[in-house]
Protein backbone atom coordinates (compact mmCIF):
# COMPACT_ATOMS: atom_id res chain seq x y z
CA UNK A 1 0.00 0.00 0.00
CA UNK A 2 2.96 2.35 0.99
CA UNK A 3 4.56 1.05 -2.82
CA UNK A 4 1.14 2.06 -4.09
CA UNK A 5 0.81 5.07 -2.53
CA UNK A 6 4.09 6.68 -3.43
CA UNK A 7 3.46 5.64 -7.10
CA UNK A 8 0.30 7.87 -7.24
CA UNK A 9 1.95 11.02 -5.70
CA UNK A 10 4.51 10.78 -8.16
CA UNK A 11 2.26 10.09 -10.57
CA UNK A 12 0.28 13.27 -10.02
CA UNK A 13 3.60 15.46 -9.96
CA UNK A 14 4.91 14.10 -12.97
CA UNK A 15 1.30 14.77 -14.70
CA UNK A 16 0.75 18.58 -13.12
CA UNK A 17 4.46 18.94 -13.81
CA UNK A 18 5.33 17.89 -17.53
CA UNK A 19 1.67 18.67 -19.01
CA UNK A 20 -1.04 21.53 -18.73
CA UNK A 21 -3.65 18.90 -17.74
CA UNK A 22 -5.10 21.54 -14.82
CA UNK A 23 -5.17 20.10 -11.18
CA UNK A 24 -8.89 21.42 -11.03
CA UNK A 25 -9.70 18.39 -14.25
CA UNK A 26 -7.71 16.10 -11.92
CA UNK A 27 -9.81 16.42 -8.83
CA UNK A 28 -13.18 16.83 -10.25
CA UNK A 29 -12.36 13.27 -12.23
CA UNK A 30 -11.25 11.58 -8.85
CA UNK A 31 -14.30 12.93 -7.38
CA UNK A 32 -16.69 11.53 -9.60
CA UNK A 33 -15.79 8.44 -9.88
CA UNK A 34 -15.07 8.48 -6.07
CA UNK A 35 -18.24 8.61 -5.40
CA UNK A 36 -19.77 6.36 -8.08
CA UNK A 37 -17.41 3.22 -7.50
CA UNK A 38 -17.68 4.06 -3.54
CA UNK A 39 -21.34 3.96 -3.56
CA UNK A 40 -22.01 1.86 -6.12
CA UNK A 41 -19.77 -1.16 -5.91
CA UNK A 42 -22.66 -3.59 -4.47
CA UNK A 43 -25.13 -2.39 -6.98
CA UNK A 44 -22.48 -2.83 -9.81
CA UNK A 45 -21.22 -6.24 -8.52
CA UNK A 46 -25.52 -7.98 -8.15
CA UNK A 47 -26.26 -7.16 -11.27
CA UNK A 48 -23.00 -8.35 -12.67
CA UNK A 49 -23.90 -11.48 -11.55
CA UNK A 50 -27.21 -11.59 -12.00
CA UNK A 51 -27.47 -11.97 -7.84
CA UNK A 52 -31.01 -12.01 -6.44
CA UNK A 53 -31.42 -10.76 -2.51
CA UNK A 54 -33.63 -13.62 -0.61
CA UNK A 55 -35.51 -12.86 2.26
CA UNK A 56 -35.68 -15.41 5.50
CA UNK A 57 -38.65 -16.95 3.41
CA UNK A 58 -36.81 -18.45 0.49
CA UNK A 59 -33.47 -19.46 2.18
CA UNK A 60 -34.42 -20.21 5.85
CA UNK A 61 -31.12 -22.19 6.29
CA UNK A 62 -29.00 -20.07 4.65
CA UNK A 63 -29.90 -17.32 6.52
CA UNK A 64 -30.02 -19.16 10.04
CA UNK A 65 -26.45 -20.35 8.64
CA UNK A 66 -25.10 -16.68 8.44
CA UNK A 67 -26.70 -15.56 11.35
CA UNK A 68 -24.92 -18.11 13.33
CA UNK A 69 -21.40 -16.79 12.08
CA UNK A 70 -22.00 -12.95 12.39
CA UNK A 71 -22.53 -14.15 16.20
CA UNK A 72 -19.54 -15.76 16.23
CA UNK A 73 -17.20 -12.87 14.48
CA UNK A 74 -19.30 -10.06 15.80
CA UNK A 75 -20.31 -9.31 12.74
CA UNK A 76 -23.97 -7.19 11.77
CA UNK A 77 -25.59 -9.32 9.10
CA UNK A 78 -24.97 -8.84 5.97
CA UNK A 79 -27.73 -9.25 3.17
CA UNK A 80 -27.97 -12.67 0.86
CA UNK A 81 -28.24 -13.01 -2.78
CA UNK A 82 -28.51 -16.41 -4.62
CA UNK A 83 -26.69 -16.12 -8.33
CA UNK A 84 -28.41 -18.67 -10.57
CA UNK A 85 -25.42 -20.69 -11.90
CA UNK A 86 -24.61 -23.89 -11.34
CA UNK A 87 -20.67 -23.04 -10.78
CA UNK A 88 -20.08 -23.29 -7.34
CA UNK A 89 -19.03 -19.96 -6.06
CA UNK A 90 -19.36 -16.90 -3.36
CA UNK A 91 -18.88 -13.61 -3.18
CA UNK A 92 -18.97 -10.61 -0.76
CA UNK A 93 -19.37 -6.89 -1.89
CA UNK A 94 -20.22 -3.59 -0.27
CA UNK A 95 -18.57 -0.29 1.36
CA UNK A 96 -18.61 -1.11 5.23
CA UNK A 97 -20.08 -4.49 7.05
CA UNK A 98 -23.48 -2.23 7.78
CA UNK A 99 -23.86 -2.24 3.67
CA UNK A 100 -22.82 -5.29 2.67
CA UNK A 101 -23.84 -8.22 0.49
CA UNK A 102 -22.97 -12.22 0.89
CA UNK A 103 -23.58 -14.00 -2.49
CA UNK A 104 -23.68 -17.31 -3.00
CA UNK A 105 -24.47 -19.17 -6.35
CA UNK A 106 -26.94 -21.98 -6.73
CA UNK A 107 -24.06 -24.71 -7.75
CA UNK A 108 -22.78 -24.19 -4.41
CA UNK A 109 -25.63 -24.66 -2.52
CA UNK A 110 -26.18 -27.68 -4.32
CA UNK A 111 -22.67 -28.84 -4.24
CA UNK A 112 -20.71 -29.02 -0.99
CA UNK A 113 -21.99 -30.05 2.06
CA UNK A 114 -23.08 -27.84 5.28
CA UNK A 115 -19.76 -27.99 6.91
CA UNK A 116 -18.05 -26.62 3.70
CA UNK A 117 -20.16 -24.13 3.10
CA UNK A 118 -19.92 -22.67 6.12
CA UNK A 119 -16.41 -22.55 6.03
CA UNK A 120 -16.91 -20.29 2.27
CA UNK A 121 -19.02 -18.04 4.17
CA UNK A 122 -16.82 -17.17 6.92
CA UNK A 123 -14.34 -16.45 4.07
CA UNK A 124 -16.82 -14.19 2.66
CA UNK A 125 -17.52 -12.32 6.01
CA UNK A 126 -13.91 -12.39 6.39
CA UNK A 127 -13.58 -9.92 3.34
CA UNK A 128 -16.84 -7.87 4.90
CA UNK A 129 -14.84 -7.50 8.50
CA UNK A 130 -12.02 -6.49 6.94
CA UNK A 131 -13.40 -3.97 4.80
CA UNK A 132 -11.69 -5.18 1.86
CA UNK A 133 -14.12 -4.35 -0.27
CA UNK A 134 -13.06 -0.44 0.93
CA UNK A 135 -9.89 -1.54 0.77
CA UNK A 136 -9.86 -2.76 -3.01
CA UNK A 137 -11.61 -0.22 -4.06
CA UNK A 138 -9.27 3.21 -2.73
CA UNK A 139 -6.37 0.50 -4.22
CA UNK A 140 -7.68 0.86 -7.60
CA UNK A 141 -9.43 4.06 -7.62
CA UNK A 142 -6.17 5.88 -8.90
CA UNK A 143 -4.98 3.22 -11.55
CA UNK A 144 -8.34 3.41 -13.15
CA UNK A 145 -7.75 7.41 -13.23
CA UNK A 146 -4.48 6.51 -15.13
CA UNK A 147 -5.78 4.73 -17.43
CA UNK A 148 -8.63 7.34 -17.86
CA UNK A 149 -5.66 9.66 -18.72
CA UNK A 150 -4.04 7.50 -20.63
CA UNK A 151 -6.67 6.83 -22.96
CA UNK A 152 -6.85 11.10 -23.06
CA UNK A 153 -3.60 11.26 -24.10
CA UNK A 154 -3.69 8.36 -27.31
CA UNK A 155 -7.35 10.18 -28.73
CA UNK A 156 -4.60 13.43 -28.34
CA UNK A 157 -2.72 11.88 -30.07
CA UNK A 158 -4.68 10.27 -32.88
CA UNK A 159 -6.42 14.10 -33.40
CA UNK A 160 -3.67 16.30 -33.20
CA UNK A 161 -2.70 16.95 -29.95
CA UNK A 162 -0.72 20.39 -29.22
CA UNK A 163 3.28 20.32 -28.58
CA UNK A 164 6.10 21.70 -26.41
CA UNK A 165 6.77 24.94 -27.87
CA UNK A 166 10.02 24.40 -26.16
CA UNK A 167 10.29 21.91 -28.96
CA UNK A 168 10.38 19.04 -26.49
CA UNK A 169 7.86 15.90 -26.87
CA UNK A 170 4.36 16.48 -27.53
CA UNK A 171 2.19 17.00 -24.45
CA UNK A 172 -0.12 14.15 -25.38
CA UNK A 173 2.94 11.76 -25.65
CA UNK A 174 3.56 12.86 -22.30
CA UNK A 175 0.42 12.22 -20.82
CA UNK A 176 0.24 8.57 -22.29
CA UNK A 177 3.49 7.26 -21.23
CA UNK A 178 3.31 8.37 -17.69
CA UNK A 179 -0.42 7.15 -17.07
CA UNK A 180 0.28 3.90 -18.90
CA UNK A 181 3.59 3.36 -16.62
CA UNK A 182 1.22 4.24 -13.80
CA UNK A 183 -1.67 2.16 -14.80
CA UNK A 184 0.83 -0.68 -15.38
CA UNK A 185 3.22 -0.55 -11.99
CA UNK A 186 -0.06 -0.22 -10.39
CA UNK A 187 -1.91 -2.75 -11.42
CA UNK A 188 0.47 -5.38 -10.73
CA UNK A 189 0.85 -3.71 -6.91
CA UNK A 190 -2.98 -4.00 -6.73
CA UNK A 191 -2.79 -7.83 -7.71
CA UNK A 192 -0.07 -8.32 -4.48
CA UNK A 193 -2.86 -6.72 -2.42
CA UNK A 194 -5.24 -8.83 -3.73
CA UNK A 195 -3.31 -11.75 -3.21
CA UNK A 196 -3.20 -11.01 0.82
CA UNK A 197 -6.06 -9.99 1.52
CA UNK A 198 -7.55 -13.54 0.47
CA UNK A 199 -4.83 -14.92 2.49
CA UNK A 200 -6.09 -13.12 5.51
CA UNK A 201 -9.43 -14.08 5.05
CA UNK A 202 -8.62 -17.51 4.86
CA UNK A 203 -7.44 -17.29 8.30
CA UNK A 204 -10.02 -15.48 9.12
CA UNK A 205 -12.70 -18.22 8.06
CA UNK A 206 -10.06 -20.43 10.10
CA UNK A 207 -10.89 -18.72 13.35
CA UNK A 208 -14.56 -18.06 12.84
CA UNK A 209 -15.19 -21.32 12.28
CA UNK A 210 -12.61 -23.38 14.27
CA UNK A 211 -12.48 -26.04 11.54
CA UNK A 212 -10.06 -24.65 9.01
CA UNK A 213 -10.22 -28.14 7.36
CA UNK A 214 -13.62 -27.25 6.36
CA UNK A 215 -12.44 -24.23 4.41
CA UNK A 216 -9.94 -26.48 2.58
CA UNK A 217 -12.51 -29.07 1.71
CA UNK A 218 -14.04 -26.32 -0.18
CA UNK A 219 -11.91 -24.53 -2.21
CA UNK A 220 -10.91 -28.39 -3.24
CA UNK A 221 -14.52 -29.22 -4.02
CA UNK A 222 -15.14 -25.93 -5.87
CA UNK A 223 -11.85 -26.37 -8.31
CA UNK A 224 -12.44 -29.91 -8.97
CA UNK A 225 -16.20 -28.74 -9.81
CA UNK A 226 -14.94 -26.06 -12.30
CA UNK A 227 -13.25 -27.88 -14.08
CA UNK A 228 -16.01 -30.41 -15.06
CA UNK A 229 -18.38 -27.50 -15.93
CA UNK A 230 -19.03 -26.13 -19.09
CA UNK A 231 -16.62 -23.09 -20.56
CA UNK A 232 -20.16 -21.54 -21.77
CA UNK A 233 -21.43 -21.77 -18.36
CA UNK A 234 -17.61 -20.09 -16.85
CA UNK A 235 -17.93 -17.34 -19.53
CA UNK A 236 -20.94 -16.21 -18.41
CA UNK A 237 -20.15 -15.29 -14.78
CA UNK A 238 -16.17 -14.92 -15.76
CA UNK A 239 -15.91 -11.37 -15.27
CA UNK A 240 -16.52 -11.78 -11.73
CA UNK A 241 -13.34 -13.95 -10.83
CA UNK A 242 -11.59 -10.73 -8.68
CA UNK A 243 -14.88 -11.61 -6.18
CA UNK A 244 -14.95 -15.03 -6.30
CA UNK A 245 -13.51 -17.00 -3.54
CA UNK A 246 -12.38 -19.12 -6.40
CA UNK A 247 -11.97 -17.70 -9.89
CA UNK A 248 -13.36 -19.78 -12.61
CA UNK A 249 -9.29 -19.88 -14.30
CA UNK A 250 -8.39 -21.39 -11.35
CA UNK A 251 -6.49 -23.75 -13.72
CA UNK A 252 -4.71 -21.31 -16.01
CA UNK A 253 -1.01 -21.22 -16.40
CA UNK A 254 -1.03 -17.17 -15.58
CA UNK A 255 1.92 -16.49 -13.57
CA UNK A 256 1.22 -16.12 -9.86
CA UNK A 257 2.51 -12.12 -10.21
CA UNK A 258 -0.99 -11.59 -12.10
CA UNK A 259 -3.47 -13.59 -10.77
CA UNK A 260 -5.91 -11.88 -8.69
CA UNK A 261 -6.05 -15.16 -5.69
CA UNK A 262 -3.27 -16.96 -4.93
CA UNK A 263 -2.50 -20.44 -6.23
CA UNK A 264 -4.68 -22.88 -4.40
CA UNK A 265 -1.50 -25.21 -3.63
CA UNK A 266 -0.22 -22.35 -1.52
CA UNK A 267 -4.09 -21.37 -0.31
CA UNK A 268 -3.88 -25.27 1.21
CA UNK A 269 -0.84 -25.41 2.44
CA UNK A 270 -1.57 -21.62 4.78
CA UNK A 271 -4.33 -23.51 5.97
CA UNK A 272 -2.99 -27.15 6.75
CA UNK A 273 -0.20 -24.71 9.12
CA UNK A 274 -3.21 -22.76 10.71
CA UNK A 275 -4.49 -26.06 11.53
CA UNK A 276 -1.46 -27.39 13.12
CA UNK A 277 -1.16 -23.99 15.09
CA UNK A 278 -4.81 -24.74 16.17
CA UNK A 279 -4.39 -28.43 17.32
CA UNK A 280 -6.20 -29.82 13.99
CA UNK A 281 -4.05 -31.50 11.87
CA UNK A 282 -4.89 -32.06 8.65
CA UNK A 283 -3.93 -35.12 6.26
CA UNK A 284 -1.66 -33.93 3.73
Amino acid sequence: MFLLGALYVGFFVALLSFTNVGIGFVIVIMAVLAFVQYYTSDKIALAASRAKIVDRDEAPELHDMVERLCAMADLPKPRIAVVPTDVPNAFATGRNPKNSVVAVTEGLWARLSKPEIEGVLAHELSHIGNRDVAIMTVSSFFAMVAAILMRIGMFGGMFGGGRDRSGGPPIWLIMFVVSMVTYVVSYVLILMISRYREYAADRGAALITGAPENLMSALQRIAGTISQIPQRDLREVQGMNAFFIVPTNVKSTVAEFFMTHPPLEKRLARLAEISREMGRPVSP
